[in-house]
């Protein structure tokens, strides 16, 4: 039997480690790494930051033990020696909790193994002690430190005299600074794929074209068009389409600092409608064929010298149209289209579940920041529906009893009515209001019943109350529904983080509609910093032409553009017009899409002013005739330095499936785009162009598609550029926070993570139309900057795997369709 004296030998002292006491001449005497002076690293306190055994006291002395040996024998394939100048044998090993190695004796490490500490690394059937959010921090500052030390080494050995800078520099490294690291998903073999050669190039040709397509009539409008997708196009050989057109500020923008741009933008001061009047600048104008086309003066518009405004002809925007539903229907490109879908989402699924705790660690690392507590737009809501039922029936109920004698209307049979004789020739009283008697909310029985659905908007069945309560445009000149909107608007601004874009209706039936809901706003001071408007527009031309209202559709163009571009051409002639387009951001085209279209767009296709049939005209010619005016206006507009417009119409809710190739060619987003779904083609355009879709889950529920049925989730797996919103609050709500409700629903209902909820309320903000220096404070200074680069996760709450697993894709996307040769040969 071998005594324990034979097995282990006897106690021996260990030389002392010496406490550093670094003089900015020498390098540390501890750690081999440490190949710069002391000073250069703001963490060296006269300290080595490197290893923590340079603490220990120099008197201390270390003996073996059996049991160090023992642990030094068992952790000898993990370590890594290296011999220092004086013969010294230092060890990298792994620090406890982390996989970033740390420097010291090997001596020393025995000795650390001895003794017992928390964060020794456990086993890996174990639950680690440190959290991983701590890990990473940990993780990360070491990659920054190293990288930075790498890069300026042989500037700082050469000049000892700029500590001060490095210090600073170290202290300003912002998360975007780096790629995150994350489990990636990677395909390789492409060129071994079953698909033939032949059919992949062709689809990627054509998928090509579509996007040039979008780009130049994005850039002929000034509406939005992604960077990353610019740029690819560029690289193929594609003429920047803005000509002349200058590129919106947001995309022209330099990095911003954060401390220039905290969380919350500062409050204006003073009447929200007191803005500049710029001074007339002598344009004329007139309509041709439904077109505005402007001149410098009044010489140029009589020798017919129009100024060149760029916007697409009709007879190109059908030819266009037509490539675009050939392409859609072509069975290489739809299969192509399908696959790729297909893998997006599968490869989003691979990712959640190799990176789902990662992303929630980022999170619990950001503090004050929650789902609660990030900026978040309702970006599709009518205004005449944006109250709970609750809340119009209280409203209701206060006006009768405060202001019963206050006269509402006027009938030809009764004259005058007060607001208590509006009840009584209905035989109600205040006290016998409900919300079931109000019935405004929609039912299984508005299922594929638009129109039983437009009912639901007249309180009580009536007409007239909707009339009194829910006009801008009546008696009182929209007394109360301003107050009800100013209500919501309170609300809003005390939920702090919730905004909405409002719609408004322009009918179109005369020319002093714009001048009427401009002197609403402006005189019932209907303004908040949470809310912006949207102009939509009703295609109720057969009901005006019935009802003998009008003779063409080009005077319903006209009386819907001509008071705009008087007060873009001189102020003075439209003031409150002028000063309400300021917190207007685009157009909205709103009906049913279900109604039958038997009109097909050609050559032969009358224009406006010959659009003389009762019958309504078809969705793509309504879009084209506000879209080409929207081109002129805005470029109008960018001259003069005013803010510009877009075309944000309801598309692919139901109805015909060319909608969508509509919306896809003239539109900057989109509301609903449920049609998507069925059309492989699109929605992988959509995806690549990153159209904004505002998605109502709940509206759609109660009228066209089924909650489980909704591709919401889907969209959102694959990378499409898609957001909540709440629709019609009046309808399909139930409290004073729609927008909450959506979500709450939808995470409910498809187990939505909160960085999935994160991602949707930064994606509202995106697509949303408020200014971009606003957005600089909700979502980042840098926000319009590809990547991880553009994301601040203090203010959104998104971590950075998801929004650089998001980009990656997208790229690679990208790469994969244009890097076939043919493709940029048939350029």
């Amino acid at each position: 039997m071998t005594s324990q004296s034979d097995e282990f030998p006897p106690p021996q002292k260990r030389p002392r480690i010496l406490p550093w006491s670094g003089d900015g001449n020498n390098r540390c005497p501890k750690n081999s790494l440490c190949n710069s002076r002391w000073p250069k690293n703001n963490l060296c306190s006269n300290k080595c930051p490197k290893d923590n055994l340079c603490y220990l006291d120099s008197d201390q002395q270390v003996t073996d033990t059996p049991s160090t040996i023992m642990a030094f024998r068992g952790a000898a394939s993990m370590v890594s020696t290296t011999p220092d100048r004086d013969g010294t044998v230092f060890a990298m090993y792994p620090s406890p909790g982390s996989e970033s190695p740390v420097f010291g004796h090997i001596e020393a490490m025995m000795e650390a193994e001895d003794s017992p500490r928390p964060n020794k690394i456990s086993a890996p059937y174990e639950v680690p002690q440190f959290p991983i959010e701590q890990i990473e921090d940990k993780l990360k500052l070491h990659r920054q430190l190293s990288a930075m030390v790498e890069r300026s080494n042989v500037k700082y050995e050469a000049s000892e005299t700029a500590v001060d800078d490095v210090d600073v520099k170290v202290s300003d490294i912002d998360e975007s600074d780096y790629t995150p690291r994350y489990q990636r998903v990677y395909i390789s073999g492409e060129e071994t794929s079953s698909v033939p050669v032949e059919d992949i190039s062709k689809s990627s040709k054509l998928l090509i074209e579509a996007l040039r397509l979008r780009e130049k009539y994005m850039a002929w409008a000034v509406q939005g068009f992604p960077t990353v997708t610019s740029r690819f196009l560029r690289e193929a050989g594609t003429e920047d389409p803005s000509g002349p057109v200058r590129p919106s500020p947001a995309l022209c923008s330099d990095p911003k600092s954060l401390e220039d741009h905290p969380i919350h933008p500062p409050l204006k001061e003073g009447c929200p409608f007191d803005v500049d009047m710029p001074e007339d600048n002598g344009y004329c104008f007139q309509m041709v064929d439904g077109l505005f086309q402007i001149y410098s003066s009044e010489e140029d518009l009589k020798q017919n010298k129009p100024k060149n405004y760029h916007f697409p002809d009709f007879t190109r925007y059908i030819q266009d149209h037509n490539l675009m539903c050939a392409l859609i229907a072509n069975g290489p490109v739809k299969s192509f289209c399908y696959r790729r879908l297909q893998y997006l989402t599968s490869k989003y699924q691979l990712h959640v579940l190799l990176n789902e705790m990662r992303e929630l660690a980022a999170q619990k690392a950001v503090p004050h920041r929650d789902f609660y507590n990030i900026r978040k737009v309702d970006t599709h809501i009518h205004a005449a529906s944006c109250m709970n039922q609750k809340h119009l029936l209280r409203f209701i109920k206060k006006a009768v009893k405060n202001h019963p004698d206050e006269v509402v209307c006027h009938s030809q049979t009764h004259g005058s009515m007060t607001l208590s004789q509006v009840f009584a020739s209905m035989n109600l009283t205040a006290y016998d209001l409900s919300v079931d008697m109000l019935d405004v909310h929609a039912d299984r029985n508005t299922f594929h019943r638009f129109d039983k659905f437009n009912a639901k908007y007249n309180p009580v069945g009536e007409s007239r109350l909707r009339e009194v309560f829910l006009k801008t445009d009546n008696y009182l000149n929209g007394k109360y529904f301003g107050h009800i909107i100013k209500e919501v608007m309170s609300d809003l601004e005390e939920s702090k983080y919730q905004n909405a874009e409002l719609r408004l209706s322009i009918y179109g039936k005369s020319q002093d509609e714009w001048d009427k809901l401009a002197q609403w706003a402006v005189q019932h001071k209907v303004h908040n910093e949470n809310v912006r408007w949207l102009i939509q527009v009703p295609r109720l031309f057969d009901v005006y032409k019935s009802n003998n209202i009008m003779e063409s559709f080009g005077a319903l163009i006209d009386n819907l553009f001509r008071p705009l571009f008087e007060a873009t051409i001189n102020p003075a002639s439209h003031p409150e017009i002028h000063a309400f387009l300021q917190y207007v951001i685009g157009f909205d085209s709103v009906d049913d899409e279900s109604k039958p279209e038997n009109l097909a767009l050609d050559k032969d296709t009358p224009t406006p002013q010959f659009w003389t049939d009762t019958e309504n005209p078809p969705y793509a010619y309504y879009l084209y005739y506000m879209y080409a005016n929207m081109c002129t206006l805005n470029q109008l507009r960018l001259d003069r330095g005013l803010n510009t417009l877009v075309l944000r119409p309801h598309c692919g809710e139901a109805g015909s499936i060319q909608h969508l190739v509509t919306g896809f060619l003239l539109s900057e987003n989109i509301s609903h785009g449920l049609l998507l779904r069925k059309v492989p083609v699109l929605q992988f355009l959509y995806y690549l162009a990153q159209i904004g879709i505002a998605m109502s889950p709940l509206s759609n529920n109660s009228l066209f598609l089924n909650y489980h049925r909704n591709p919401l989730p889907e969209y959102l797996a694959r990378g499409l550029l898609v957001s909540l919103s709440s629709d019609d609050p009046l309808q399909f709500h139930f409290t004073k926070e729609p927008l909450m409700e959506e979500y709450s629903i939808a995470t409910q209902v498809w187990k939505l993570s909160q960085t999935d909820m994160c991602e949707l309320a930064r994606n509202s903000v995106l697509m949303s139309g408020f200014e971009h220096e606003i957005k600089q404070f909700w979502i980042g200074p840098n926000y319009t900057r590809d990547g991880v680069a553009g994301n601040d996760i203090k203010r959104t709450n998104v971590p950075n795997i998801r929004v650089a697993y998001r980009h990656e894709t997208l790229l690679d996307e990208l790469t994969n369709i244009f890097r076939h040769p043919s493709d940029k040969e048939g350029n």
